[in-house]
């Protein structure tokens, strides 16, 4: 049985609401073509916009590694959460009313299938971290997967539930929660995206002496043979028509 609940932010708590048949409740244009806008807000948080929905995933709170980044405070219809982590799992401070997913499982939100994938977030099968909730679904037209902070290999079973992203956003920084960026390359190679978004890195912003991640470069490196586009912005504009067929990495800047 599909698992319909969504967890709602409301005020100071979490209010739980049974969703019913939002199939029938389609919202136009939200799994169809179009465009879709991703737009990186420091760490493991993108907004994805396009189909008519606006989605936040993990905003943080400003400690350890996100530290230097602004607090993601922008307005978005459904907020994913990866992990109850203060770096992964901040929602106290969000405008408006969104609806909340944090726990691994099947939902419906205004016409899109939300997949929550659970992959252990440490390398101790999740004894240390607990677990990781990779999400996946399908936004104007493109197939995204982002894997949160997984630090633990695809499996079999894993990889039929994902098959081939469109659009992959993967950790690739390394320390006890994430994948370093061999890692990373060995997960990219498994579920072979269209494209890929690496988060969870050291950045000017992310370059203190509690930050146990790595520079992007070492990833890049390991990637060597594999196309590299880098943008001058915090944004990206994917459309469904121009995907690359053989794979590429986008870089993304963030906008101090």
């Amino acid at each position: 049985m599909k698992r319909r609940q969504l967890m709602g932010y409301a005020g100071a708590g979490l209010v739980t609401t049974l969703v019913t048949s939002l199939s029938s409740h389609r919202q136009a244009g939200a799994q169809s073509g179009g465009s879709l806008t991703v737009q990186w807000l420091g760490h493991t948080c993108f907004l994805f916009t396009g189909g008519g929905a606006k989605i936040l995933v993990n905003p943080f709170r400003t400690i350890g590694c996100t530290a230097g980044y602004r607090p993601p405070k922008v307005a978005a219809d459904l907020v994913l959460i990866s992990s109850q982590l203060l770096d992964e799992g901040a929602v106290e401070d969000l405008p408006g009313n969104p609806k909340l997913i944090y726990e691994p499982g099947v939902y419906e939100f205004q016409g899109i299938k939300v997949q929550g994938i659970a992959i252990p977030h440490d390398r101790k099968g999740g004894k240390q971290f607990g677990t990781n909730a990779a999400w996946q679904w399908n936004q104007a037209g493109i197939n995204i997967l982002h894997l949160g902070g997984a630090a633990a290999p695809i499996s079999i079973e894993q990889k039929i539930l994902i098959g081939r992203p469109d659009l992959a956003l993967v950790p690739v920084g390394g320390g006890p929660k994430a994948y370093n960026a061999q890692e990373a390359k060995q997960a990219i190679q498994v579920i072979t995206p269209k494209i890929v978004i690496p988060t969870h890195y050291r950045t000017q912003a992310a370059d203190n002496a509690t930050c146990d991640i790595s520079p992007l470069d070492e990833f890049i490196t390991v990637m060597q043979g594999m196309a590299v586009r880098r943008s001058n912005s915090d944004t990206v504009t994917i459309s469904s028509s121009n995907l690359p067929e053989n794979g590429a990495i986008q870089v993304l800047s963030y906008k101090f």
